[in-house]
């Protein structure tokens, strides 16, 4: 079957947070919305219409996930990744920020440190300082066009007596697939400094060509024993309202720990639709994911090649996995605060201001590029047009 990714669907006035949260977060509600990370193309078909079978049976009562929410996880690791996980690995989260939060809260003390890597997803933070914990900065490296680790600095911040370690594997917002010898010579320092990792892989099946997605616990039975890998399909298959997760541990004793937490919250049950589409997505949607990761590179080189022949004043890096770009915007010689309302206000484009993102994000915007292309073409369009007014104007 082939899907129309090109397809334009109104989402305004559907309570859509990307749409109908404009005016609030950026006070212009017709600024084109390229922020938050969910996408403009329709759910999957496969997906509705196992959502539609169960809506018909009319009774929503207290639901037990079936044995395919983990079967179909299963089969769908092992088939993309090469990793096979065993059933008694896997527990359940209202989503994999809730799922760090929640490993936060069962694996760490009130002002323990926790390290985290900036450039990166902001929800990190919150879910260190909100818990109490003590936020340690790990700044990743730009090196030939792609984010590094800084493991000289990594090991230094773990030798101070670091707990934890959260990562984004792969990388949001920069889009960095991490090689296996990175992600090796992180087991080496957590296993030195006995530290525990958070791999949060939501992103991990958004990933280009010739680029591979290694889980983090797949890599050996020891760096498997410290991590705690979360996981879910609601930004692969455009669900994230579902909110429904599966978070995977091969240390028995630590996955006790984890569910003792959630018990104790009472949030372990989650929502019949969101395991059900959950099942759904990770049992049929191979086809599907391969003709959107066509189109969504094909989104990316269109964007790479605009800006380069059309805005040279910014700068992009090629993102290896997701569908986000991180726009090196410092040419415009802008501050942060002028550089957000600028692409906001005069050029009706709104993005995620990279000074969230932490340290060293000032001066660049986060770009999602997971809509239609046409859509694409007119946020290009705006920019252009609104730089070179303000280039005329400087003259």
């Amino acid at each position: 079957m082939q899907y129309n990714f090109d397809e334009v669907i109104q989402r305004k006035g559907t309570g859509a947070f990307k749409y109908d949260a404009r005016k609030e977060i950026f006070g212009n509600e017709n600024a084109i919305p390229m922020w938050v990370a969910d996408m403009d193309f329709r759910t999957p078909d496969f997906v509705i219409e196992a959502l539609k079978k169960r809506f018909d049976h009319e009774i929503f009562g207290y639901t037990k996930r079936a044995d395919g929410f983990n079967s179909s996880l299963i089969q769908w690791v092992e088939k993309r990744h090469g990793w096979k996980i065993q059933p008694e690995w896997i527990s359940f989260s209202p989503g994999v920020v809730p799922a760090c939060s929640l490993s936060v809260l069962a694996f760490t003390n009130p002002g323990d440190k926790v390290i985290v890597q900036p450039p990166v997803y902001f929800p990190f933070f919150e879910i260190v300082r909100d818990n109490g914990r003590e936020l340690v900065y790990n700044q990743l490296i730009e090196k030939d066009g792609r984010f590094t680790m800084d493991f000289d600095d990594l090991e230094q911040k773990a030798s101070e007596g670091a707990k934890m370690l959260i990562i984004s594997h792969p990388h949001n917002p920069g889009g960095s697939v991490w090689l296996k010898d990175e992600l090796l010579r992180i087991g080496e320092i957590v296993e030195k400094y006995d530290m525990l990792i958070i791999s949060d892989e939501i992103h991990s099946d958004l990933i280009f060509k010739p680029h591979k997605h290694i889980p983090l616990a797949s890599l050996s039975k020891e760096i498997a024993n410290r991590t705690i890998t979360t996981i879910a399909p609601s930004k692969t298959f455009n669900m994230a309202g579902f909110s429904t997760a599966a978070v995977v541990f091969s240390n028995k004793a630590m996955k006790l720990k984890y569910e003792k937490i959630l018990a104790t919250i009472h949030i372990g049950l989650g929502n019949i639709f969101g395991a059900i589409g959950f099942e759904a997505a990770y049992t049929h949607g191979e086809e599907w994911l391969e003709q959107l990761l066509e189109y969504l590179s094909g989104n990316i080189q269109f964007v790479a090649k605009f800006i380069r022949e059309q805005i040279p004043e910014i700068k992009v890096m090629i993102p290896e996995a997701t569908y986000m770009i991180w726009l090196d915007c410092r040419d415009l010689g802008m501050d942060t605060k002028e550089l957000n309302r600028f692409m906001i206000h005069d050029a009706g484009v709104a993005m995620n201001d990279g000074a969230m993102f932490g340290p060293s994000g000032e001066g660049f915007l986060r770009m999602n590029v997971s809509c239609p292309r046409s859509v694409v073409e007119k946020a290009l369009n705006n920019m252009k047009s609104a730089i070179s007014k303000t280039s005329l104007i400087n003259l």
